[in-house]
């Protein structure tokens, strides 16, 4: 009804035109509107009650789904700074565990040198030991050998001269015994 007075405005021939190609085919002008408004109704009430709720639905949704790869990034994030983290710990606990091993390794050879030096202190002084005893088993061989000798030579020297030694004798000659041994 409202686009017959604008097309009567336009020109009649249009709307006698119009009208003539609507009865052609068969349009019923009051029925066309009210089918129209009819439609223009529904359209609101589904957008207003329908179509509305569900996209705001979709849109709830689709944030959800943005914070929810927000945190996924996130946590993404805190994984490979934990990783970082954990790589670091273990590369400082390896550094400091081959630093203990190098310092057990130089505390061993340094035990293993203070006992080896020990060692050969002991043996030094078992040798020097050994070397005392010898020199006082010599030097007690060499004052028994003299006594001996000194006997021999005074019964030897009483026997061939025939005659008994007095103690000066004795003395004297083993002293002169002494001291061609001791030369």
């Amino acid at each position: 009804m409202f686009i017959a007075p604008i097309l009567a405005e336009a020109g009649g021939g249009l709307l006698e035109s119009a009208r003539q190609t609507g009865e052609q085919f068969g349009v019923n002008w009051p029925l066309f509107l009210s089918n129209v408004i009819s439609f223009l109704l529904v359209c609101w009430l589904l957008n207003r009650f329908a179509y509305r709720p569900i996209l705001d639905v979709l849109e709830e949704r689709q944030q959800r789904i943005a914070e929810s790869l927000e945190n996924a990034e996130k946590i993404k994030q805190q994984l490979a700074d934990a990783e970082a983290k954990h790589t670091e710990i273990l590369e400082r606990a390896n550094g400091e565990a081959q630093k203990m091993i190098h310092e057990a390794r130089a505390s061993a050879a340094a035990l293993a040198q203070t006992r080896q030096q020990e060692a050969i202190a002991e043996a030094e002084g078992i040798i020097a030991q050994a070397r005392q005893a010898i020199v006082l088993e010599r030097d007690r061989m060499l004052a028994e050998l003299r006594r001996e000798v000194a006997r021999l030579v005074v019964s030897t020297t009483g026997k061939v001269t025939g005659k008994v030694l007095t103690a000066e004798d004795r003395r004297r000659l083993s002293e002169e015994a002494a001291r061609e041994i001791a030369a």
